[in-house]
């Protein structure tokens, strides 16, 4: 059994058991639950859950909707579900591998099911780095080539008309993601995350509504660190769960 540790989030409103070792639940997760917009009444989808971090902590704001937890990996999905039950959330958890049409469906998820989706996709794919030697890492971190489009269509495909999708990734990989978003989505808003004021962007948040025309539009960036190192204002306010993106 791999060593186990339990971890507070958004200031102590979300309790997340996850794996010491491997993929953890960070800063990409609470800025992606922060930029969920959920209404009550909504089925949210959390595509490549792992233990859950991302809808937990959407669900820790809006309790008044349906949450699906998506992963693959028996042993993370597992985890979400007693997450699911430390937090009180009667989540879904389906074990689905995203790319694999059949067994999504498998899973119990259907096309056009969604109201939104959120995403946070392994941020890399096979011969664009180094994989990690360890295999709960590597699962997380990297996709089979060419397995970002195959994703992001997914996503696309699980939401209704008019769903919206939310997704966090690498800033490098933005015009590889209005690629393939382009004509399934409109309305996409882009807000780029930075590290400090004065140094490039490394994330960019992104969402946009299935079906519709409207153009882009650019949102007001997110510094994470001020010039002591530590976290700015809005960036502590975000991760003690006092302030969202929405």
């Amino acid at each position: 059994m791999p060593e186990i540790t339990e971890d507070l989030l958004l200031g102590g409103r979300v309790r997340l058991i996850q794996p010491a070792r491997g993929h953890r639940a960070g800063t990409d997760a609470v800025l992606l639950a922060a930029a969920a917009p959920v209404r009550p009444g909504d089925v949210v989808v959390d595509v490549g859950a792992a233990t859950g971090a991302v809808g937990l902590m959407a669900a820790a704001r809006v309790r008044a909707g349906r949450f699906v937890f998506v992963e693959r990996d028996p042993a993370l999905a597992d985890l979400c579900r007693q997450n699911c039950r430390d937090n009180g959330v009667q989540g879904e958890i389906a074990v689905a591998d995203v790319l694999d049409r059949a067994s999504r469906e498998a899973a119990g998820l259907g096309p056009e099911s969604a109201d939104l989706v959120l995403t946070n996709p392994p941020f890399l794919e096979e011969g664009q780095s180094r994989t990690s030697p360890d295999p709960g890492r590597a699962a997380a971190h990297a996709l089979p080539a060419g397995g970002l489009e195959g994703w992001l269509k997914a996503c696309a495909a699980l939401l209704k008309p008019k769903g919206r999708l939310v997704l966090i990734h690498r800033a490098d990989r933005l015009a590889e993601c209005l690629e393939i978003l382009n004509g399934r989505l409109g309305a996409l808003e882009l807000r780029f995350v930075h590290p400090a004021a004065n140094r490039p962007a490394i994330r960019l948040l992104l969402s946009g509504i299935k079906g519709s025309r409207a153009p882009l539009g650019i949102l007001p960036p997110v510094v994470l660190n001020g010039p002591d190192g530590r976290f700015t204002p809005e960036a502590e306010a975000l991760h003690r769960g006092d302030a969202t993106l929405t």
